[in-house]
């Protein structure tokens, strides 16, 4: 049974569109997000400051030792920076979709160990079985994640913590078996890493998918549910990323020709924090085109010029120097590529007249009420009559006269 509500219609009513109120808070998504289209400037300023940055330290290699940048040296550099892009690309990947999987170091260590453990069994044998392994368990983790709805860092330390497990079993370094040398191939991998970063930037360019990709970024209440099609988005997230560290390990062990048993979580403070670097927000959603490549390949060139002075510099310090930076960076990117504030518009009166024209719900008013109780008639002033004198036909009756003769 329907009830008659003044100011009710079947339309909603119009409200203030100011910025940053009511539902459109931070996500960009649909339902939740602030409207327009993010702003790209931001990106190509801080990119133009990454391809500055990456061209000096090329000078810097090129006066210290031109070897390094030509031949063989060239080829093992280039193998270096696609390693730590790879993982680079997979911390991306799980940053976009708003759950950061803190996994990627200690997995790329342990397919390191089993690369090197395996390498002479074949292809298959080497990568194949740790990648589905890796598939499985990115996808558990990713299950964890989003069935639970819990913060992804800390079920990926968990599972970081899990794999460290795996990685202690093993007290001295592991010699590769087997001769594969991925620096024959080297020119192939940077191009297929560069199409791979760039692709990827360009797409995340494009609203829906961007909306798509990071829409598990929480909007209002963190633990608030984003619906089926970012759990789907997040989990493959995981997946993804997963398969990602796991070749970056089996390709760091093949150009090292041994592996150290670590933890590994200095890979991934350094993958992190050159994501980070790179200008996608540590919040998830937000991200440039061309940051990761000019990111990695700094990095790889800092550590080739500093093996080249002789300097010993630690991963972890690098690492956090980047997220230091990168954190400033998503900070920038946060404030400066969000779409702009639109202005804000007066509310439209509600409507008025026949009820009809409001659907049938609303009610007309009513027209206003005269003066209650209701005024005297007004009176003359002129000689007025007194109710009780004598009549008028007494006054004038002759027999009246003849009595006051």
């Amino acid at each position: 049974m329907a009830y008659d509500e003044p100011g009710r219609s079947g339309q909603s009513e119009p409200t203030l569109a100011a910025p940053g109120v009511g539902v459109e808070t931070v996500a960009d998504d649909l339902q939740n997000g602030e409207p327009g289209r993010d702003r790209f400037g931001v990106y190509v300023l801080w990119e133009t400051l990454l391809l500055l940055g990456f061209g000096a330290l090329v000078y810097l290699l090129w006066q210290e030792n031109p070897a390094a940048l030509r031949g063989s040296g060239l080829r093992a550099l280039i193998v270096d920076v696609v390693a730590l892009g790879l993982l680079a690309l997979a911390a991306g990947l799980s940053l976009r979709t708003a759950a950061v999987n803190l996994a990627i170091g200690p997995v790329a260590v342990a397919a390191g160990l089993h690369f090197a453990e395996q390498g002479d069994r074949g292809l298959l044998g080497a990568v194949g079985t740790p990648a589905a392994v890796a598939a499985v368990g990115g996808l558990l983790l990713g299950l964890v994640v989003v069935v639970l709805h819990v913060p992804g860092w800390a079920a990926s330390l968990g599972g970081a913590a899990g794999v460290v497990v795996y990685i202690e079993q093993r007290a001295a370094p592991v010699l590769v078996q087997g001769d594969y040398d991925p620096r024959g191939i080297a020119g192939q991998l940077f191009v297929g890493f560069a199409a791979v970063t760039v692709i990827g930037g360009l797409l995340g360019a494009v609203g829906p998918i961007r909306r798509l990709v990071g829409r598990f970024r929480p909007v209002a209440d963190p633990a608030r549910r984003r619906g089926v099609a970012a759990a789907i988005v997040t989990t493959g997230g995981y997946v993804c990323s997963t398969v990602l560290a796991m070749l970056a390990g089996a390709l760091v062990a093949s150009s090292d020709g041994t592996v150290t048993p670590t933890a590994g979580l200095d890979w991934t403070v350094l993958a992190v924090g050159a994501v980070l670097l790179a200008g996608t927000s540590a919040f998830g959603l937000r991200g440039g085109v061309f940051g990761t490549l000019l990111a990695v390949g700094a990095a790889g060139l800092f550590f080739a010029y500093a093996q080249e002075r002789g300097w010993t510099v630690s991963r972890w310090a690098v690492g956090g120097a980047a997220l230091a930076v990168g954190l400033v960076v998503t900070r920038l990117v946060e404030r400066y590529g969000r779409p702009a504030a639109e202005p804000a518009r007066p509310v439209s009166p509600p409507p008025t007249g026949d009820p009809a024209g409001a659907g049938g719900w609303a009610m007309s008013q009513p027209e206003p009420v005269g003066d209650w109780p209701p005024a005297l008639p007004a009176q003359s002033t002129g000689n007025p009559t007194d109710p009780w004198g004598p009549r008028r036909w007494e006054t004038n009756s002759p027999i009246w006269q003849a009595d006051d003769r």
